[in-house]
Formats: C-alpha cells, sequence, structure tokens
C-alpha cells in the first residue's frame, strides 16, 4: 500500500488533474439538471410533461448504453490503461454534444421540435456522456488502493466539480443576457462553455496515471470476465448495493432539486437572479470546506462524514425554506448546506471505489468499468425519474412557463420539487449509511488481497 503521508508536488498536480474530469462532466450534467428545462420551457417553447417524460424514457437507453461501456471499459487495453482513452477520444464529442442540446430549432412545430429534443437528449446522455463519465468513475479505483488517498482524489474531484457547477450556475444566465437572452444565446453561451471542457478533459488525461491490477492478473485472466459473472458478482456485493441505491435517491434529488432552483427563486423568493446568489454561496462554501473533509474522514471515515453531511443538508433545506425571501437567511442556509455537500462530495465516489475491492475480495471477480457503469445506470435512472417528476408536478400544480404570476398550487408543486423530496431522500440516506460498515473492514480487506496477489505471481 501506497505511503500515506508522503507529500509531493508530483501527487497534487495528479490530483488536480483527475478533479479536472469531473470539471469537464459537470458543464453539461449540470447544465442539464439546472437549465435544461427552463431553457425548453421558456425559450424553446416544449411542453414541460412532454420533456419530463422523454427525459423519464431515455433512461432505458441509458440502462444499455452504460453497461454496455462498463464491458468495454473493463476489456480496454492500451498503454494508456482502461479508461484514460476514453477521455482523450470522447471530450470533443462531448463538447459538441452540449451545444447541440440547446440549440432546438425554435422555429420547428410541437412534433419535430420534440423529436429533436428526444434525439439530442439521447446523444448526450445516452451515448456520449456515459462514453466519458463511466471510465472516468473508474479511473479512481484504478489510480489507488489507498482508502485515505482515494477519499483525497474524491475531495479534489467534487473540488473541481464544485468548481464546474459554479462555473456554469453563475456564468449561464449572464452568458445568455450577454448573447441576446433568446434561444440562439444559448447555444452561442455553450460553444463558450464546450472549449472549456475540452480543456479540462485534455488536463485530466495527461495529468493521471493508472496503476490498479486485479489480484488475479498475473495469472491472466484480468479483462476476460464474462459479463453474467460480473453482473452475479455485484449482486453479491451488499455494500455496491446501498451505494448504488444511495446514488439513485441522490440523482433523483439532485435532478429535482437542481431543475427547481430557477424557479424557486424567481417564482417563491422573486428574483431569478437569487439563482447565482443561492448556488454561489452554496459552492464556494463546498469548495471551502472540502479542504477540511480529508482530516474528518481520517478521524471519523467515510461513512460518518457522510451522514453528518446529510443532516448538515436537511438543517439547510429547511431554513431556506422558511427564509421567506431574507437575504440573511438565504446566506445562512446555502453556508450550511454547502458543509453538508463538502461531506457527502467528499465521500461519496471513494466509497464506491471502496466497494470494487470488496467485491474482488468476496467473490474473486474485480471489474472497475462494470461496476461504475452500474453505479451510473442507477444514478441515470435515479436523475431521469427526478426529471420527469419535476415536469410532472409542475404540469399537476398548473406552471405555466409565460405567467408573469403563478398560481397557489404552483407554488406548491415548487416547493415540493426544491425542498420536501430532497428532505425525504436525506432521510432514507441515513437510514441506508446505518448498515454501512465496510470502512472497518477495509484494512483487513485490503492485506488479504494483496496476499492473494503475491501468492498468484509465484
Amino acid at each position: 500500500m501506497e505511503n500515506k503521508n508522503r507529500f509531493t508536488l508530483s501527487k497534487v498536480v495528479e490530483r488536480f488533474s483527475y478533479g479536472c474530469g469531473d470539471f469537464g462532466c459537470n458543464i453539461i450534467y449540470t447544465a442539464m439538471s439546472a437549465f435544461l428545462m427552463l431553457y425548453y420551457t421558456d425559450y424553446a417553447g416544449v411542453s414541460s410533461l412532454a420533456v419530463g417524460t422523454v427525459m423519464m424514457v431515455s433512461r432505458l437507453f441509458d440502462g444499455v448504453t452504460d453497461l454496455i461501456m462498463g464491458v468495454i471499459v473493463d476489456r480496454t487495453k492500451s498503454k494508456y490503461g482502461k479508461a484514460r482513452p476514453w477521455l482523450l477520444r470522447m471530450c470533443v464529442p462531448f463538447a459538441v454534444s452540449g451545444v447541440l442540446l440547446f440549440s432546438v430549432p425554435v422555429s420547428w412545430a410541437p412534433t419535430p421540435k420534440l423529436v429533436y429534443v428526444f434525439i439530442t437528449y439521447n446523444l448526450v446522455s445516452s451515448i456520449i456522456y456515459t462514453a466519458i463519465n463511466v471510465p472516468y468513475s473508474a479511473l479512481n479505483a484504478l489510480m489507488t488502493q489507498d482508502p485515505y488517498e482515494r477519499s483525497v482524489l474524491s475531495i479534489f474531484r467534487n473540488l473541481l466539480a464544485t468548481a464546474g457547477t459554479l462555473t456554469v450556475n453563475t456564468c449561464t444566465l449572464p452568458l445568455v443576457e450577454y448573447f441576446g437572452d433568446h434561444a440562439q444565446a444559448w447555444t452561442k453561451t455553450f460553444c463558450v462553455l464546450g472549449v472549456l471542457s475540452v480543456i479540462a478533459f485534455l488536463i485530466n488525461f495527461f495529468g493521471t496515471k493508472e496503476r490498479v491490477k486485479a489480484a488475479n492478473a498475473s495469472a491472466g485472466k484480468e479483462g476476460n470476465i464474462p459479463f453474467g459473472t460480473g453482473m452475479k458478482a455485484l449482486f453479491q456485493n451488499k455494500y455496491w448495493i446501498m451505494m448504488t441505491g444511495m446514488l439513485a435517491l441522490f440523482f433523483l434529488m439532485y435532478s429535482v432539486n437542481g431543475g427547481a432552483t430557477v424557479y424557486f427563486a424567481k417564482d417563491i423568493l422573486g428574483d431569478r437572479d437569487l439563482v447565482s446568489t443561492i448556488n454561489g454561496i452554496f459552492n464556494i462554501v463546498q469548495i471551502a470546506g472540502m479542504f477540511f473533509i480529508a482530516m474528518l474522514v481520517k478521524k471519523y471515515g467515510k461513512r460518518n462524514v457522510f451522514a453528518a453531511g446529510l443532516v448538515f443538508d436537511m438543517i439547510g433545506m429547511m431554513i431556506l425554506n422558511f427564509s421567506g425571501g431574507s437575504m440573511g437567511m438565504i446566506v445562512v442556509s446555502s453556508i450550511i448546506r454547502g458543509i453538508g455537500n463538502a461531506c457527502g462530495g467528499a465521500t461519496m465516489w471513494a466509497m464506491v471505489s471502496d466497494t470494487i475491492d470488496y467485491g474482488e475480495w468476496k467473490t474473486g471477480v474485480r471489474t472497475e468499468g462494470l461496476v461504475n457503469s452500474a453505479c451510473s445506470f442507477g444514478y441515470k435512472i435515479g436523475n431521469g425519474i427526478g426529471s420527469a417528476l419535476l415536469g410532472l408536478i409542475l404540469e399537476l400544480g398548473g406552471y405555466v412557463g409565460e405567467a408573469a404570476v403563478q398560481s397557489a398550487s404552483a407554488l406548491a408543486s415548487i416547493r415540493v420539487c426544491f425542498v420536501w423530496i430532497p428532505m425525504g431522500v436525506y432521510a432514507v440516506g441515513l437510514v441506508i449509511m446505518k448498515f454501512y460498515h465496510l470502512d472497518q473492514e477495509f484494512d483487513g480487506i485490503i492485506k488479504d488481497l494483496q496476499k492473494r496477489a503475491g501468492q498468484n505471481s509465484k
């Protein structure tokens, strides 16, 4: 196992480079979560219910493409490793697909427009985002088996992911207004943001290195695991099941809450520009909090830090719900929620990587790509259901995109999406964490895997 305490410039550079991958991913993911529904309803003139249905149905395609990509990653053999080649191959298509997403031909009739939405949404979510995000998610487990270093990598991942989210949340609407505040302005905005994503993925590719091999690699079995065997091993991995369920719920919540933020600011707080204030403070605090999370993880473990973050999230959300538009309360809420998200962001993906080692120890099968692609399938299902819920709840509440003032039922539907669904997810997360004990077991698991690797090399 690697020296946990050695600090070198090259290690910091590699951590930063690793984090840049999620900066690039979040350029499109945050845009889809926070602004895509608004763009479709208020600029492109597409029904929120129709869009929500498209997003939910699209998850069926995601399930297939995620698993296919996981198998591809596990079977990739190149001088760059399993995951890194895909970062290089897909970065430019990723940026181009983001531009297409925000280029709905507004002059078209409703049905052709909906067809365009269906095709471009699936191109981004089901194919291109999958082809770059699945290998990126697998990269953590391929870089190191040191649990502390994985946590630090996850901290850098979330630092840069938050920076990407902050960039999109604070720059998107001002850029749209700068380019004319019409449908074409969104296309120009994502041309600019797409270039940023390409740069981020190139840094990610050139600045990282894959080091971890399976315990049976010396026996010539690595990368030749049948799909059925890999899937069976996944469902024998109780911690993978917990984390996949947790991710599905969290991304459902992110989709509903993120998409509702602009509606909450515009229609309940009375000022659309408060999106930048709410998300800006929230993300800045999350970034600052990341610098202290490593110490907490080292002392209390990933699971306990994650659970504490859920409690902070719940407190912050309740303060914002009852803020009444008070700027002071909005700031306090965003600070508390930022701390909560720092705790979750610093630990969640490292916990997923730890389930890979647990699965290999329990079943003898190591499949970084399949584990992460199946997790991706889970959280994309959650994201798709969340997107559909957002559209459905707004439609049932009677939300009208062009209305100057929304009805009481529409305002209630916004609160359900922005506040109460996230509160329920946080509560369920605390229950799941009650049964997660991998932190205490991990050192013994790694020692046993190293022993097996030594025996296979003889």
